[in-house]
């Protein structure tokens, strides 16, 4: 494995585990459930702002994913969206870029 891949697939496996690690965190210390972390996301102007911008670009990271999926026919690529709206923008993105630059074969 390249040393670029060794990024990406570490860039994925921190993108995923360090911000789940704090929202763990998050749920113990309030209880709270999906709705208290939609109402936490839109807390004020700042969180609000976050979120969009996340969602924003992971809807233009899934629409270049399918876009270059069609093309390049690399079907395991697809599972970056899941990872992405399941797990979050950190562990898609690096995700997808460790699956489009495996070799081919």
């Amino acid at each position: 494995m390249s040393p670029l891949r060794m990024i990406y697939l570490g860039l994925a496996t921190w993108g995923a585990m360090h911000p789940m690690y704090h929202l763990v965190r998050w749920f113990q210390a309030t209880g709270g459930g999906l709705a208290e972390i939609f109402a936490a996301w839109h807390a004020n102007a700042a969180s609000s702002a976050l979120v969009w911008e996340l969602t924003i670009a992971a809807i233009a990271l899934t629409v270049f994913i399918c876009a270059e999926v069609a093309v390049r026919r690399n079907w395991i690529a697809l599972i970056a969206i899941p990872a992405t709206f399941l797990i979050g923008l950190s562990c898609g993105l690096p995700l997808y870029l460790f699956l489009r630059t495996r070799p081919a074969g």
